[in-house]
Parts: C-alpha cells; sequence; structure tokens
C-alpha cells in the first residue's frame, strides 16, 4: 500500500485535554476483542447506554458497521484483517483526541494487531476488553449462523474454527460471558473506568 506524500499535519487550537475538560471525563478506547458471538457488541451496546445515562460522551465503533463503509473493500484474509484493524485504530486514536470514550467490538484475532493499535493509542488511552467466552458457547449461541456455516465449509478462515484467534496476555479487563449476565459484564467495565479516573 503506498503512502500519501506532500502532505502536512494542521494542528487545531483546541486541545485533547480542553476536550476532556469540557466533557467532565477522560478520553479512551475500550477494545472489545473476543471470538464471534463471544458477546463484543452485546457488551458495548447495553455500555454505551449506560455511559450515556451518566453523562459519559461516547461512540461505538462495531465491526459489521465499519465493514458497510469504511472497510468494505476488505475481506477475511490475514492481511485484510490486519488493515481492518489498523484503520479502525486510527479512527478511533481520532476519536479519543476528540474527547471521546470509544468502544470498538472486533473480533481483532491477532496480538501484534492489537499491540499496534495500543502503541498507536498509548498506554493511558488504550483499554483491552477480553470477553472471553468459550468456541462451545460461542457456537451455541451463534447469532449469525456463522459457525454452522464455517463447520460446514461454506465460509472459510473462520476464527476460532480453522484460523487462529490470540487470547490478550493481559488485557486490562476481562470479563466472561459464559459465566457472567450482561448487567454484571457491563458493570465490571464501568468500575474500571471508575477505579482509573477516566470517568466520575
Amino acid at each position: 500500500m503506498s503512502e500519501s506524500t506532500n502532505i502536512v499535519w494542521h494542528d487545531s487550537e483546541v486541545t485533547k485535554q480542553e476536550r476532556q475538560e469540557q466533557n467532565n471525563h477522560k478520553s479512551a478506547v475500550l477494545w472489545f476483542t473476543g471470538l464471534s458471538g463471544s458477546g463484543k457488541s452485546t457488551v458495548s451496546v447495553a455500555l454505551e447506554k449506560e455511559l450515556h445515562e451518566i453523562g459519559v460522551h461516547t461512540y461505538r465503533l462495531d465491526g459489521d458497521n465499519v465493514r458497510h463503509g469504511l472497510n468494505k473493500n476488505l475481506g477475511f484474509s490475514p492481511e485484510d484483517r490486519t488493515e481492518n484493524i489498523r484503520r479502525i485504530g486510527e479512527v478511533a486514536n481520532l476519536m479519543v483526541d476528540a474527547g471521546l470514550v470509544t468502544l470498538t467490538a472486533f473480533i481483532s484475532p491477532y496480538r501484534e494487531d492489537r499491540d499496534r493499535a495500543r502503541k498507536l493509542l498509548g498506554e493511558k488511552e488504550f483499554i483491552e476488553v477480553y470477553v472471553k467466552c468459550s468456541v462451545e458457547a460461542c457456537e451455541e449461541r451463534d447469532p449469525k449462523g456463522l459457525y454452522k456455516k464455517a463447520r460446514a465449509g461454506e465460509i472459510k478462515g473462520f476464527t476460532g474454527i480453522d484460523a487462529p484467534y490470540e487470547e490478550p496476555v493481559e488485557p486490562e479487563v476481562t470479563i466472561e460471558t459464559d459465566k457472567q449476565t450482561l448487567e454484571e459484564s457491563v458493570q465490571v467495565v464501568i468500575d474500571h473506568l471508575q477505579q482509573k479516573g477516566y470517568i466520575g
């Protein structure tokens, strides 16, 4: 992929810190990662609603939604998955600069790709949320019927079946959606945000 040339970064006269002060909370990205069907989207939707209700400025980036527009030209090869996550990291970085608590819900199966997003955003603004759930439980839920198609050979390179998922080594937050309720999972994340001083 070629890089742009003859470009100059233009600074804003409004800083990220000033936006955070106006919002009355810090900005960060909550990077939800886990298998298909683990509950990333479900938890992030419920969490965003909860945060909105307590006055936190948020935006949610969901894997399927982003592939309808920004990343519609990408497939599911390892290279395309890497580019998908690279773009999401860049968009999330802009949203954090805008002062938002940004929620991303992507399988993001490769540790290296998640680490690259962490490096871009910085340790203080990247919160990895591991949505831990056994393949068996995910397959039993199979909300989109994808596991069934993968088992039938209709989908190739499906994470957890014939493509790898590299679990986070030291995520900031772990929720176990096959053991915790949706409400409990949401509360675990809110507790972390409060304890670390992101929100009041």
